[in-house]
């Protein structure tokens, strides 16, 4: 029988997965001491690890041999231990690529159409007419080219945009028609109508979008992040914003989560800020769920794991 460790603050994966013949459950709260049962099983199932549980309690997991995660993105789980040790790791790819897409499409388009504007307007009884921006032959540079930015690509394409795709690597590929290499990003940006940030947290990722970038930028673009908050440098960001240096930016993810009450990004002007919720959509749990029961079925058959992490990139290389 095969002991898997879950990790759940808030225990509410408990109705999703069920102990089976070849398989037993140990539920891991992370805000209490890890008892003897939890520190011996071979397989964990993290889901929305933020502390440092697992690097502190590395030593006592003697028996951990697989790490699957219930996120596409991995890096907080990638401490040295982990990355220097035979313990494979997956993650959820391919399960918030829909929903990441969709999101940021609405993203653009209320950027575009001054939607925080609108309701603004209709909070207040105003009745005032303007006009907006349209998406239709807008240049959108994606930065990652991952399968989210792939799904994100394909709804821009239905909207009319034109796609300039950066990745580590320049290849040519038949969604965004050519990706150019990160090392050609700064040729590119100041094309750029949006600037949509989707690409994994790297050595080579933190801290890309930051002044000399964002200087780059026309004064009609906007930023988009639904990545992670480390890859674009907030303070430069809120202050070309209020500088009027750029035209509107939306921040899905952040350098600190949550985002504290006092932080000054708040009343930043034509931010548009959201909860980390982009690839949230309803039923995602059940999904993620369904991708690790499905990747236990292969582990105790002995069959390749799916969505498997190269720790030294930080991510799942495409195929």
């Amino acid at each position: 029988m095969t002991s898997v460790g879950v990790i759940d603050a808030g225990g509410r994966s408990r109705a999703l997965l069920e102990d089976g013949e070849e398989v037993r459950y140990v539920f891991i709260d992370p805000s209490e001491p890890l008892l003897p049962a939890a520190a011996n099983v071979e397989v964990l199932f993290a889901w929305g690890l933020g502390t440092s549980f697992l690097q502190e309690n590395w030593r006592r997991f003697h028996r951990l041999r697989w790490i699957h995660a219930a996120s596409a993105g991995v890096d907080r789980l990638l401490f040295p231990e982990l990355v220097g040790s035979d313990v494979v790791l997956t993650s959820s790819r391919h399960i918030f690529d829909r929903a990441m897409a969709e999101y940021t499409m609405g993203l653009m388009l209320a950027l575009a159409k001054g939607f925080k504007t609108t309701f603004g307007r209709q909070e207040a009884h105003v009745w005032e007419y303007r006009e907006t921006d349209s998406l239709f032959g807008k240049t959108l540079v994606v930065v990652g080219a991952g399968p989210i930015a792939r799904e994100t690509a394909r709804l821009a394409k239905a909207f009319g945009m034109r796609l300039i795709a950066v990745g580590r690597t320049a290849r040519d590929d038949s969604d965004f028609g050519a990706i150019l290499a990160s090392s050609e990003l700064s040729k590119v940006l100041p094309e750029a109508d949006y600037l949509l940030v989707i690409a994994p947290k790297t050595p080579q990722t933190e801290g890309l979008i930051g002044r000399d970038a964002i200087a780059l930028l026309r004064p009609s673009a906007r930023v988009i992040n639904v990545g992670r908050g480390a890859t674009v440098d907030q303070k430069e960001l809120c202050r070309a914003l209020s500088e009027g240096r750029i035209a509107g930016a939306a921040l899905d993810v952040f350098d600190i989560e949550p985002l504290p009450k006092d932080d000054p990004i708040w009343d930043t002007p034509r931010l548009l800020i959201s909860p980390h919720i982009a690839g949230d959509h309803i039923g995602w749990r059940q999904d993620a769920a369904d991708l690790f029961t499905d990747n236990l079925r292969r582990w105790i058959a002995g069959e390749s794991l799916l969505n498997v992490v190269d720790k030294a990139l930080g991510y799942v290389p495409s195929t």
